[in-house]
């Protein structure tokens, strides 16, 4: 969105900085075009000509990228080559690589970047994005591909580039400053900084220059401005890079608290969720409507822990109400990133592998609440889109594909690939099947999306039917094979850009997905792709004892941060329970013991972002809040509580504890900041189930039974094991003490259903099971 100045209390640099910005004059020189070249070596505009080293290395870039690389840039020589290539051309980031071929200097985030800027005396301008952002492919076409502007960068500034997916804790920190400065955020986003790191300006969007779009000073005036008051207001520009570098340390290590959980944190958050809540429409009130704004699996919990029909409620209406909008995507399945009307129906048509992840969860969780069978048509919705469409060769996930697409026109626009016309409709349906498809699908004449139309269900199927004189069954019948219809259609459009790095933390997300999917619908195909892509986890990001961040061009890089462990040892535990696999199990506590030794703060509880390796930063957070993703120290505390249950070790217990009793501050005060903490806070306050399944040796199969009745009850707050005697059960029990003298009893299938290491009688009778496993600790 675009950038707006506001003044911040108490940051009196920052403002004084926005004042003396808007009331100087523009400064920009003349732009210069290029001379022709080979290799894409061409000198940039205003940039001084690459070292032979730096060349050599684009043009082993260029070999090794292929004959069938396409640059994506305006600036083309006639035989389809680019005019220009940047340092960004030698990074595997799908984002950074977009902008390879921009006039613009770029560099990588780098040590030789801030050494050249302090070498030269020039700010440096950070522009950080991500490669699905429609906005960031908005400001490049404007702004970064322009020669004029870049003209002016590459001779006043030094350029940097960041891939905010894959440094996380990069686009934290200066995310931080700028919502200090202008009290909000969002994507690209611009900073601007001293050699030294330090911020003393940012924003988000900027339009090119003065006028465009309404603004009063666009991005080359405000580049000039800056570049002038850097350098006759040195002193000025130090202070602010002080003063915000301050605030960055103080918003992103929260303050300490120092009690323990209470269930009136839950009463609180559910509170503040039914004063915003959207009793139409569903999900909180107002547009944007975000699917994570409203924490699904939270509110199921505590429906469970309550019986509070009131939270059930909303939660079918907000489900029901986003499976119906055009916020998904009714050919293909999985949901857009978030929907910019209050009615779910137009979104932005990015697809994030994370937001496919976490609703594949909430909507299997709220069929096993509910028993909606829509619910459950939902999650093998989602997790066939990933297979089809979101899965490498290999087996891991890619990170997520674009809002734009090309036209016929040759041109990008947002949304065209997933919207049709009517005459595509008929043309592609016949007339008679297109009939019934726009009935159930509500076109009517007038488009609702630039001249396009997003497929929706405002109603359900069973008054369709009887408007169109059909039987429900016969109905969906229909809608079936017109979705494949359309799907086969829709996938000869030039399709979306498809953002192909594998985050390791995105990756655990959407593990969890497909394991816990497959043992809740006991599909194992669902647990073979979790453990499949947990496998190269492990064989491609694993490396030295450590995990990494991001895969890409046969290549890990970056250290991996809080998020990606966290979330890839819950999938390792969500693997174990689907597979009764041992191995799954130990490969968790091996990595939490990573967790622990470099990113936990043993003293006053909790989890940096960042690893005692990882480079120094400005700053280095400690997680606090739950948004679209959620915070690495919510899924920690979680994996921490369940490792307690699994192993009895009461160290992991004592951990946890640490954790919730450092953020407890924020759970009293603002407990919706960590709805994702709310679910471990749910899991603590809780009795969990201990649940055991032991079957005659080799024949693990006559668990079905139990299993059969446990996956339609709705227990979160549990651990499952499922073993045989014999072999298989003495390798669970050196990490599981719980399984210590449990074995099938009379040569039949056993459960055992403890709670703290104390279990009720077993029992070879699924229905006694059923029964023990429905108690319900009430929440007080």
């Amino acid at each position: 969105m675009e950038n707006t100045f506001l003044e911040v209390s108490g940051l009196s640099v920052a403002a004084m900085i926005t004042f003396m910005v808007l009331g100087w004059d523009s400064v920009a020189d003349a732009s210069e075009k290029p001379s022709s070249g080979s290799d894409g070596a061409v000198p940039l505009p205003g940039a001084e000509k690459y070292d032979e080293y730096l060349v050599k290395k684009l043009v082993e870039m260029k070999k090794f990228r292929g004959s069938d690389y396409k640059p994506r840039t305006k600036h083309l020589r006639p035989d389809g080559g680019a005019i220009y290539t940047n340092r960004l051309f030698l990074e595997s980031s799908p984002y950074l690589n977009q902008h390879a071929h921009n006039p613009v200097n770029w560099y990588p985030w780098s040590d030789e970047a801030f050494e050249t800027a302090r070498q030269l005396d020039r700010p440096v301008l950070l522009s950080v994005g991500y490669s699905t952002c429609h906005w960031c492919h908005v400001m490049e076409e404007e702004s970064l591909e322009d020669e004029e502007i870049a003209r002016f960068l590459n001779k006043n500034y030094i350029a940097i580039k960041v891939d905010r997916e894959e440094r996380p804790g990069i686009d934290a920190i200066y995310m931080s400053a700028v919502r200090a400065l202008t009290g909000g955020g969002g994507w690209p986003m611009n900073v601007w900084l001293s050699p030294d790191r330090k911020p003393f300006y940012g924003g988000t969007y900027f339009p090119a220059r003065d006028g465009d779009r309404g603004v009063h000073m666009g991005f080359l005036t405000i580049l000039g401005k800056l570049k002038d008051f850097y350098h006759s207001e040195r002193a000025r520009v130090e202070e602010s890079g002080k003063t915000l570098t301050g605030m960055i340390d103080r918003m992103l290590v929260p303050e300490a608290g120092n009690e323990m959980p209470m269930a009136g944190f839950m009463h609180d958050a559910v509170k503040y969720y039914k004063s915003r809540f959207d009793s139409v429409e569903g999900g909180l009130s107002g547009p944007p409507k975000f699917p994570s704004s409203l924490p699904i699996r939270f509110l199921l919990r505590y429906y469970r822990r309550t019986g509070d029909k009131e939270v059930l409620e909303m939660v079918r209406l907000t489900l029901g109400k986003m499976a119906g909008g055009g916020m998904y995507d009714h050919v293909g399945g999985g949901f857009h990133r978030y929907s910019t009307d209050k009615n779910w129906l137009v979104p932005h048509f990015e697809k994030m592998l994370y937001d496919n992840a976490l609703l594949a969860m909430d909507y299997l969780e709220a069929w096993q609440a509910t028993g909606d069978e829509d619910f459950k048509q939902i999650v093998e919705e989602i997790l066939r889109y990933v297979k089809r469409d979101m899965t490498s060769p290999d087996g891991a996930f890619y990170s997520a594909t674009d809002a734009d697409s090309l036209v016929p026109g040759g041109h990008r626009e947002e949304g065209y690939f997933f919207t049709w016309s009517l005459d595509e409709l008929e043309e592609t349906l016949g007339m008679r099947r297109a009939g019934i498809v726009k009935q159930y699908y509500s076109v009517g004449f007038l488009p609702n999306f630039e001249g396009r139309h997003i497929l929706n269900t405002p109603k359900p199927a069973a008054e369709v039917a009887a408007d169109l004189d059909m039987t429900e069954k016969s109905l969906c019948a229909v809608i079936k094979e017109s979705d494949d219809i359309l799907y086969k259609t829709r996938s000869s459009r030039p399709q979306p850009i498809r953002d192909e790095k594998i985050l390791t933390a995105w990756n655990g997300l959407m593990i969890s997905a497909y394991a816990r999917a497959g043992l809740i619908l006991c599909d194992s195909e669902y647990t073979e792709r979790a453990a499949k892509a947990a496998k190269f986890i492990f064989e491609r990001l694993f490396v030295g004892g450590k995990l990494y961040r991001s895969y890409k061009d046969n290549a890990a890089r970056h250290n991996a941060y809080l998020g990606d462990y966290a979330f890839f040892i819950a999938s390792l535990m969500d693997i174990y329970e689907a597979t009764g696999d041992a191995e799954w199990i130990k490969k968790a506590i091996k990595l939490d013991g990573i967790l622990e030794n470099n990113y936990e703060d043993v003293e006053k509880g909790g989890f940096f972002m960042t690893g005692k390796d990882h480079e120094k930063l400005l700053a280095r957070g400690k997680p606090a809040d739950d948004g679209a993703v959620p915070s690495g120290n919510s899924v920690a505390v979680m994996n921490l509580l369940r490792l307690y249950e699994f192993t009895s070790r009461d160290a992991y217990r004592k951990r946890a504890e640490n954790a919730l009793r450092f953020f407890s501050k924020i759970l009293s005060h603002q407990p919706a900041a960590l709805a994702e903490m709310l679910l471990a806070v749910d899991f603590f306050l809780d009795k969990p189930k201990e649940i055991v399944i032991i079957t005659p040796d080799g024949k693990t199969d006559e668990a079905g039974p139990f299993l059969s009745l446990f996956r339609k009850e709705f227990l979160p707050n549990r651990i499952l094991i499922v073993t045989s005697d014999g072999k298989d059960a003495a390798l669970h029990t050196g990490i599981i003490p719980l399984l210590r003298g449990k074995k099938a009893l009379h040569g039949k299938a056993t459960a055992f259903v403890c709670e703290s290491g104390s279990c009720k009688f077993p029992t070879d009778d699924p229905m006694v099971f059923v029964k023990q496993i429905r108690t319900v600790k009430n929440l007080n």
